[in-house]
């Protein structure tokens, strides 16, 4: 199914962090769709994506370093919201014209995070008040970006958090996505859904309705064959046909005479009676214990059936 079907649609670009997988977790615990990609995916890809918000993941270089993963200015000048977290902070910041200096003291673990702007990112957070973060980072911001807010800061840290409302571009210095941010969620959602305006469809009952109706468009009036062996994958494939193109459908089941004992039974059983699919079971035992005798070696077994 493209993933045009999705209204929502979120882009994380990989700089090499830990927690990249983790962020994706995060946001599709929200219900929205998202994929992870390397930075240097070029700007006409990401355009091409339709995204309805990027975020910069993290990462262990120094926007400093010969080598590092650097994106150019235009990438925060799509329009589209942007949100780096740590090193897709410093590198944001660095390609827009602020200071990145390295830190007199490397700050990791938690830390107390002060809150001074609730505006939409930290929406719902006290503001004034200290929460706890998660740090990781060697480097740090010491000027924003022309046009950048200051909205957080930590004791070691003065800009921990910006936000440009025009260029819809934001940034942490610390990583929402971790545990050790106990209110992470709430910032990563805010971002999704105050900010970005993604719809938390990304569900499993809309994965089977917008599947259903993909493939009633693609199939039409034409007949499918389906091959059907019991396992989770072909049955799930055949459950949805089903449910597209109902008699149009045609599942064909071939026991190899290997099965466990009433496999076959049981899966027209499941399939055939109780599911309402056209199944056809071909006993085919004969054939391929002809083919395997004399057969020792195990992957050409495996190739044989």
């Amino acid at each position: 199914m493209p993933v045009k079907d999705f209204q929502g649609r979120i882009l994380i670009l990989d700089y090499g962090s830990q927690y990249t997988q983790l962020i994706a977790r995060r946001v599709r615990e929200a219900h929205v769709y998202c994929e992870i990609h390397p930075f240097y995916m070029s700007l006409e890809a990401i355009r091409a994506f339709r995204a309805r918000g990027i975020i910069l993941s993290g990462g262990p270089s120094s926007v400093y370093e010969k080598d590092a993963p650097l994106n150019s200015a235009d990438l925060f000048r799509l329009g589209i919201p942007t949100l780096g977290i740590c090193y897709g902070m410093q590198l944001m910041a660095h390609v827009l014209g602020g200071k990145v200096a390295g830190s007199t003291k490397r700050e990791y673990g938690r830390s107390e995070l002060f809150i001074d702007n609730e505006e939409d990112l930290f929406a719902g957070l006290d503001g004034g008040k200290a929460i706890q973060a998660w740090m990781s980072h060697g480097d740090r911001i010491e000027a924003a970006p022309e046009g950048f807010q200051v909205i957080a800061h930590s004791p070691n840290s003065p800009v921990s958090a910006i936000r440009h409302p025009g260029l819809r571009a934001y940034g942490v210095q610390f990583h929402p996505e971790v545990v050790h941010t106990p209110l992470g969620r709430e910032i990563l959602q805010n971002f999704l859904f105050r900010i970005c305006q993604c719809p938390p469809d990304w569900t499993m009952e809309s994965l089977v309705i917008k599947t259903i109706q993909y493939l009633k468009e693609e199939i039409g009036k034409e007949k499918v064959i389906c091959g059907l062996s019991g396992g989770v994958d072909s049955s799930v494939v055949a459950v949805l046909l089903h449910r597209a193109v109902g008699s149009q459908l045609t599942s064909i089941f071939v026991d190899n005479g290997l099965l466990r004992k009433d496999e076959a039974r049981k899966v027209k059983e499941v399939f055939g009676f109780n599911l309402g699919l056209d199944l056809r079971v071909v006993d085919a035992g004969d054939l391929f214990l002809e083919k395997l005798a004399g057969v020792v070696d195990p992957e050409q077994k495996r190739k044989i059936i």
